[in-house]
This record gives structure tokens, sequence and C-alpha cells, in this order.
């Protein structure tokens, strides 16, 4: 069974940890491994991660009960407190968890938490070569732009930002 709990700050490590095991897999086969190492630095440091969870992001981690395993978590947070929009920062899951319903938890809490805040939509960006693309559309989510954007180094994220109206 899947469990979610909120973040603390002594969870910070597990959500950096769970990324460093995810995302070479998750991106090694379209992105650079410097600048796959480049991003996890700049995006999945404890400092980085801590300032985001003082600046209002939530954090969702997903465990595996029978394994007292974690397998995954969300971050999420409002970027648009006008027009009620919030956006899903990040969402990962183990690779060997896939296709097993923790992906889909995690978002659907997500977008629970939005809808009893008021939010009216929900947005995130996908690397256009990432297969979650397809689990996003499954979800209603609909693909509003295509954006390049600037991250250091020389390197760009190749992105869909997409959107789900969540109200």
């Amino acid at each position: 069974m899947i469990v979610l709990r909120k973040a603390k700050e002594d969870d910070i490590a597990i959500i950096s940890d769970l990324a460093a095991q995810i995302w070479p897999q998750t991106y090694s086969a379209y992105i650079s491994a410097e600048q796959l190492n480049y991003m996890l630095d700049l995006m999945y440091n404890r400092g980085e991660l801590l300032s985001q969870l003082q600046k209002g992001h939530t954090f969702l981690i997903a465990t595996e009960t029978e394994q007292d395993k974690d397998v995954g978590f969300a971050g999420f947070s409002i970027i648009d407190a006008e027009n009620q929009i919030y956006k899903l920062h990040k969402l990962y899951v183990l690779p060997e968890t896939h296709g097993k319903g923790v992906g889909k938890i995690l978002i659907n809490e997500v977008k629970n938490v939005a809808v009893r805040s008021g939010g009216k939509a929900l947005q995130l960006n996908v690397n256009r070569n990432n297969n979650a693309k397809e689990f996003y559309l499954k979800a209603g989510f609909k693909i509003k732009e295509t954006v390049d954007i600037e991250i250091g180094n020389g390197f760009l994220m190749n992105d869909y930002v997409m959107e789900l109206e969540i109200s």
C-alpha cells in the first residue's frame, strides 16, 4: 500500500536521495551526464530544497508500506495567487514502481490540495522527450506551450508547459 506524508525539513535528505536515484534512469537517454549532474546539483541540493520548503513549496513523499520504503515524491506551490494557478514542480517515482499507481496517487493528492485551496489550474513543465508527457496527457493535462529555458552553464531545458483546469 502507498501512503503519502507531507515532508518536513528532516525529509529533505530523502527527497535529494530519491532524485539522485531516479534522475539518471529518467534522463540519461536524452540529456548528457554533465547536464544531468549540473541540474541535480542545482535543483536538489539540500540548501535549495530547504529554501523551497521555506518559501511555501509543499513536498509529498510516497512510501510503500509493505517494504517501508520511500518510492517517490511530488513538490508543488501556488505560482499565481490572483488567478489561483498552482505548479507541480516535481513528480518522480522510482522506475521499478512505474505502472503501479504511485504517480497517479501523488498527482491526485496535489490536485486535491490545490482544489481545496481554491485552485483553478495546475501547471507543470516536462521535458519534450520525457515519456511522462503521456502520463500527464492521460491525467487530463494539455500542452499549453513549448519553451526552452536557460539554466546556466550553457544548458537548456527543452520543455512543454502543460496545464490542467481543476476548478
